[in-house]
């Protein structure tokens, strides 16, 4: 067992002291603060109150009704915040339309000119039957800031029809007000006060990191294997240790590497998420802001499974990859036939979109069953509903028992692999590998 210390002790401090190691741990908390407060500072920057003419030309009430709604939009849901539009309406008739809109226009836009205007907004005569209008600015390339002007008229117009229909406009709204459907988790009859969506993205991100601590790592060991086959460092090595405990050593070694990074990211994750608020007081962004984008946080028990299954998918990966490396002589030959491993990752991986969309159908409780597929499909049905204990213990004595039978077969083509030179070996040779004593 000491040796196979020596061999992860060897591994992980290989692998953490690089730089490509380092700059990956610290760059996922910096992006996950970014996602946090970057919406909300951009939107700060963005956000400022806006000069708009109104030129009303409707010869109705359609023009002061639209500058007091402008006037009453904000900047953000807090009542006390900055207006969104400072509204300036000018009235105009059909003769002298055009004049007082050029007057304005020429107003508009310009930069030198603290008291110019944003846009132009041109309500007539016929905006209300038809619902036509102009507005000429130099921001109508921000969709969004187009969009909330035109929702506030909108409503404003549909408040007028129904008054000139005779129908009281506050009635029809709160006829009219939409379903807000809350979903709220349930896990063994008892309401979790986790919801759907939170439910939704925290399967979806443990299944993406799962995929690529595989990917990452898996090609890591694999490297390792073929590169000190190469160098015939293996040689020197199957003097003095057994290829089983250089395995054991290289796939753990390995591993406790993306526990760490694991570690580190999740450790992060939960600092975001629960300092949210103090971060946006450090970057001077409200707190209204910063809580619309929400970091979900993972509850102690899912985060067990997911660490168990982890490290179990992680040791039967890891043991296929080095038992691929150490058949072929070049990285290349390996990563070509590690490509088939690749493929059975990444059918978990999209397996994973079935589950999300009914996570106690068949297909999900039947690849939460299959070794291969668990580390992905389990902790996901975890998250997502009440899975049956039952079914949670079989999935771990079934990865258990495949992770032991993997490699002991894995250690039956390393231990011939590591000193065979020379050709590829083909499926034949690789069983008498096996078979041998």
């Amino acid at each position: 067992m000491n040796k196979v210390f020596v061999v992860m002790r060897r591994e992980f401090l290989a692998r953490v002291r690089t730089r490509a190691f380092i700059v990956l741990t610290i760059l996922f908390p910096v992006v996950m603060v970014a996602f946090s407060v970057l919406p909300a500072l951009l939107s700060r920057g963005a956000n400022r109150t806006s000069r708009v003419a109104i030129v009303d030309a409707t010869g109705d009430s359609l023009g002061v009704r639209v500058e007091a709604a402008l006037a009453r939009e904000r900047l953000s849901r807090d009542s006390v915040s900055l207006p969104r539009y400072q509204v300036e309406r000018v009235v105009a008739g059909p003769a002298n339309l055009a004049r007082v809109r050029d007057s304005l226009v020429a107003r508009t836009g310009v930069s030198h000119d603290a008291q110019s205007f944003d846009g132009v907004l041109v309500l007539t005569d016929s905006t209300l039957t038809t619902g036509r209008l102009e507005y000429l600015g130099s921001n109508t390339s921000a969709f969004e800031a187009m969009g909330q002007i035109e929702g506030t008229i909108s409503q404003t117009m549909i408040g007028r029809r129904l008054e000139r229909a005779g129908v009281n406009p506050a009635v029809m709204t709160g006829a009219m007000r939409p379903a807000d459907m809350k979903t709220i988790k349930v896990s063994d009859g008892k309401a979790t006060g986790q919801s759907g969506m939170t439910s939704f993205f925290i399967a979806y991100f443990m299944g993406f990191i799962l995929y690529f601590a595989m990917i990452l790592y898996g090609q890591q060991t694999l490297t390792s294997v073929v590169e000190e086959k190469t160098s015939r460092i293996m040689e020197v090595l199957a003097s003095s240790l057994r290829p089983f405990e250089m395995l054991l050593g290289k796939v753990i070694g390995v591993g406790s590497v993306g526990l760490l990074q694991l570690a580190i990211w999740g450790g992060s994750i939960f600092l975001v998420s629960s300092q949210r608020v103090h971060i946006g007081q450090l970057l001077h962004v409200s707190a209204d802001a910063i809580q619309q984008f929400p970091i979900p946080s993972m509850p102690p028990d899912l985060l067990a499974i997911f660490l168990v299954y982890f490290v179990l998918g992680f040791l039967l990966y890891g043991a296929v990859y080095a038992a691929v490396g150490s058949m072929f002589n070049t990285t290349q030959d390996a990563q070509q036939a590690s490509m088939f491993v690749q493929m059975v990752i990444m059918v978990g991986f999209f397996t994973l979109f079935a589950v999300l969309k009914d996570p106690t159908g068949s297909l999900a409780v039947t690849m939460s069953f299959i070794p291969f597929f668990s580390p992905f499909i389990m902790p996901a049905r975890w998250s997502l509903t009440a899975v049956p204990t039952l079914e949670l213990a079989i999935s771990l004595s079934l990865s258990v028992l495949a992770l032991l039978a993997v490699t002991w077969l894995a250690g039956r083509i390393y231990r011939t692999g590591i000193l065979m030179y020379g050709k590829k070996p083909s499926m034949m040779e690789v069983v008498r590998w096996v078979r041998s004593k």
